[in-house]
């Protein structure tokens, strides 16, 4: 919740995967966005100390279940920008107006701990992941507010989306149909990541 300390923590690396603490943890994680989706119907992913996990990892559901990034880490942005109306888990009934990188290079750890590299992702995945990873850093999305106008109720976004959806260049897409507690990367343009 938008005020709590814990947000602005910055999170301590997992060191050992072998530990039941951690895999306790990553289940929490995983649980917590689920049901976040189910009472909301929105959620891609959520970061350990939304809650209350000092830790850096993120569970992320992108149509095909939900699973682990730990360790996450950008290790190139690229120069290009846009501007888009987040929302965050943390605070949802707010939409903040911000920039982000189009695109980005990710490496993490898997629950395992294999190293994995995602290169090159496109706008949807980069734009999640740069709002993630800034969740582990202690960084919210209210933080990177464009001005003083960026920072609306989403009641008032919904009712007017035309309006304000014309005010930025990229909006996020839902990924749960309405009417629906799941749906398929078929259900919407989704990125594919090749994992």
């Amino acid at each position: 919740m938008l005020g709590d300390p814990g947000l602005r923590a910055v999170c301590d690396p997992v060191t050992d995967f072998d530990l039941p603490e951690f895999q306790e943890s990553g289940v929490r994680l995983e649980r917590a966005l689920e049901q976040f989706r189910a009472e909301y119907g929105f959620g891609r992913a959520i970061s350990a100390p939304q809650i209350g996990i000092l830790q850096r990892m993120i569970a992320m559901n992108l149509g095909q279940g939900p699973f682990l990034l730990v360790n996450p880490a950008i290790t190139r942005k690229s120069d290009q920008l846009f501007t888009m109306w987040d929302d965050c888990m943390s605070f949802p009934w707010l939409m903040v107006r911000l920039r982000r990188h189009v695109q980005i290079d990710l490496t993490f750890q898997n629950e395992r701990g294999d190293l994995v590299e995602w290169n090159k992702l496109e706008q949807a995945i980069s734009e999640l992941v740069q709002h993630e990873v800034d969740h582990l850093n202690g960084i919210l999305a209210v933080d990177h507010a464009l001005d003083r106008d960026s920072i609306i109720a989403r009641r008032l976004y919904e009712e007017r989306k035309e309006l304000f959806d014309r005010q930025v260049d990229y909006f996020i897409a839902p990924t749960i149909p309405s009417g629906s507690g799941s749906f398929s990367l078929a259900d919407r343009s989704a990125p594919t990541l090749g994992r």
